[in-house]
């Protein structure tokens, strides 16, 4: 199950977001609510979604100022990949249209149940990352 983010437009060149994106100490700044007990270093982070689970990313490809590709590290309740495609902005190069993306591997039942959540959370990643150039 494939879950697209509305495209989100940022005030700063690919280069910029994309140099921001591949450093996990930011997207802390990225989260809802309900992310607790965040740890990161450069390539790697692990956090608690209350009252659920706990989850641990990396970064498995990262293509310059196009592509951030995430995936689970180590154990994971289900299997998906994040992923942040990067395009220059329509208006100019000072701008980049962002979109996240998430390609879970669930069972119908469990598509039913984590649809919502996980449209907030691509939502929600785009719509902060937006705020973050916005400063």
């Amino acid at each position: 199950m494939i879950i697209a983010g509305k495209p989100t437009q940022i005030n700063a060149d690919k280069k910029s977001v994309f140099e921001f994106l591949s450093d996990f100490n930011h997207y802390e700044k990225l989260m809802p609510d309900q992310i607790v007990n965040w740890e990161s270093n450069q390539d790697a982070c692990s956090f608690t979604i209350k009252g659920m689970t706990s989850l641990a990313l990396k970064y498995k490809d990262k293509t310059p100022h196009h592509l951030i590709d995430i995936v689970p590290d180590g154990k994971s309740p289900i299997s998906f990949n994040l992923r942040i495609e990067l395009e220059e902005g329509k208006l100019n190069e000072q701008h980049t249209m962002a979109q996240v993306k998430i390609d879970a591997d669930l069972n119908p039942m469990m598509a039913m149940i984590a649809k919502k959540p996980l449209e907030n959370l691509v939502n929600i990643i785009g719509e902060k990352l937006n705020a973050e150039f916005a400063k």
